[in-house]
């Protein structure tokens, strides 16, 4: 089920399927994501908000992983079509490719920790071939 999301192949789904024996531990997807270290540092005061770079706290090998898979889905993104190709081309357009490779790891995160938790399968047409 975890293989077939765009990015995450067998090796990256039994790794994380190992690591996280039970997926409800987890408040949020944000927080399955921090576990992994792949949110950005808070430094905030007086009410600013303020977001650095991303914390590389957490499983290291899991998130290795998956920058490479989401390195992988953003040299095709440009052959398909739906809500991620339109997500990622938006953010091309406003910052550098690298930055967007780890956004798109953390939202493969996001959206494991979804399929895990609901038992439902990623809908490939959010990101099918054009």
């Amino acid at each position: 089920m975890l293989a077939s999301i765009p990015g995450v192949g067998k090796i990256i789904a039994s790794a994380v399927v190992a690591s996280v024996p039970d997926p409800l531990v987890f408040k949020s997807a944000r927080g399955f994501a921090a576990w992994l270290g792949l949110t950005p540092r808070q430094n905030s005061s007086g009410g600013k908000e303020k977001l650095g770079s991303i914390t590389k706290q957490g499983n290291q090998y899991i998130r290795k992983l998956l920058v490479r898979g989401a390195t992988s889905v953003l040299r095709v993104a440009g052959k398909r079509k739906g809500a991620l190709h339109d997500w990622l081309a938006g953010l091309l357009t406003k910052k550098p490719a690298r930055l967007v490779t780890v956004a798109l790891a953390n939202k493969l995160a996001r959206i494991m920790l979804a399929t895990m938790t609901t038992g439902e399968a990623f809908r490939t047409e959010t990101f099918e071939r054009a």
